[in-house]
């Protein structure tokens, strides 16, 4: 992934972000902190990064959310029980829960297919991508800038953290349920 940014800079951040956010999990936290060692060796501007993973993020969002309306994944055995748990989320929190689901782990590589399912208005939907996905990058671009040449450690405990943090939300929200369900 390194190899990507290195040959063409922002526009590798963006094709990096584009599938992660299609529901093709590329980490997006090595993309970026690798972006923000980027900047701070001078390779390329904290603007063109931002702008790039941003934007990357909306578009591979877009495809997602197209996916998620086209209903083509209820077609797939378990997946529409999954559908209609995460359209449940949006349920509760409306729009917000898109801008919500991009700021955690997991879910904001996923979020978009209930989005679309759920037909969240399209201009309120990438709003709320672009401000999450914004947030997202900022944090670890400028982690990637602070930590120099210990990007490579950084991202290695990052990542462990966030699939620690990913596995434990799937386990309270499995335990909430089924605490729900009993008599």
């Amino acid at each position: 992934m390194t190899g990507v940014i290195e040959q063409f800079g922002p526009l590798g951040v963006f094709l990096l972000m584009v599938p992660e956010s299609a529901c093709i999990p590329i980490p997006s936290e090595v993309t970026l902190l690798f972006s923000g060692f980027s900047v701070r060796e001078g390779w390329m501007s904290f603007a063109s990064v931002m702008l790039a993973a941003t934007a990357g993020n909306v578009v591979g969002s877009v495809i997602a959310y197209g996916l998620g309306a086209s209903r083509l994944l209820e077609r797939l055995p378990g997946a529409s029980g999954l559908l209609h748990r995460s359209e449940s989320v949006l349920d509760r929190h409306g729009k917000r829960g898109v801008l919500i689901a991009r700021l955690l782990p997991l879910a904001r590589t996923f979020v978009s297919l209930p989005a679309g399912a759920r037909r969240v208005p399209l201009p309120a939907f990438v709003t709320m991508t672009a401000a999450g996905s914004a947030m997202w990058a900022a944090a670890f671009i400028t982690a990637g800038l602070l930590a120099g040449s210990a990007w490579v450690e950084l991202s290695s405990i990052v990542a462990r953290v966030l699939l620690a943090a990913g596995l434990l939300i799937v386990a309270v929200t499995l335990w909430r349920r089924q605490r729900a369900n009993e008599p």
